[in-house]
């Protein structure tokens, strides 16, 4: 799965390195070393033609909810199912999105305990999460403001992620970006082929402190290198 994630690149630099043609942000938003479940995310959108770069609550509610609080279960949405399940599969057709990421965390399991690792790109640049996304409104208040969420799609663990964790976010290459991201695109199962796992040189990962397991911890100092042996005290 992916439960915390990194976004700390600031909008300008994502805007470039993702051809976004638009910046759909009224400010820059503050910098993310912990990013959690509910959160406004940054990402990024096909709209007419154009890509575009916005927020979107983490955490995706289908349009048929009654209650936006199903978006707490709907974070991540399995490649393997994702065109067969309700909440999911009108998203996987007509609205995918990439979530740009620094990194991403995961906890490996060390005996009885959970040691938090932060995974990033071995090139140091962002990572391109494939995403869904979603528009809901309450059918109570017909003139209500609309809320968009997103999910991150994951994939079963590639070889650099396995001894870690059996699950991984789908990692979309610059080149599968375009075809992602074509709200048009009609070949399904050619979308469902760029759900594979990232090659195993893409990610490189460390320990990391503790600290992370608290979402109140948002700070630069969480994707710090940690001695193992010093990191349960």
């Amino acid at each position: 799965m992916c439960g915390r994630f990194v976004q700390a690149s600031s909008p300008t630099l994502l805007a470039e390195y993702f051809d976004v043609d638009e910046l759909a942000i009224a400010d820059d938003p503050t910098p993310s070393w912990n990013v959690a479940p509910r959160a406004e995310v940054l990402t990024v959108v096909a709209h007419d033609g154009h890509r575009r770069l916005g927020r979107m609550r983490w955490g995706l509610v289908p349009s048929w909810a009654s209650d936006p609080g199903l978006g707490d279960r709907m974070i991540n949405a399995r490649s393997e199912t994702v065109m067969e399940k309700s909440a999911f599969r009108t998203a996987f057709e007509r609205r995918r999105c990439i979530i740009p990421a620094d990194g991403f965390y995961e906890w490996q399991a060390v005996g009885s305990r959970k040691q938090p690792m932060y995974v990033t790109s071995t090139t140091g640049s962002p990572l391109a999460l494939a995403g869904l996304w979603e528009v809901w409104r309450d059918a109570r208040d017909p003139e209500g403001p609309w809320l968009r969420t997103c999910s991150v799609i994951t994939t079963t663990a590639n070889a650099t992620m396995a001894p870690v964790h059996d699950r991984m976010p789908v990692l979309l290459e610059p080149p599968e970006w375009a075809d992602w991201l074509d709200r048009e695109a009609t070949d399904l199962d050619r979308l469902a082929a760029l759900l594979d796992p990232a090659p195993e040189s893409t990610l490189t990962m460390w320990p990391v402190s503790t600290r992370v397991n608290r979402a109140a911890n948002d700070d630069a100092r969480l994707i710090v290198r940690e001695d193992p042996l010093t990191l349960f005290g």
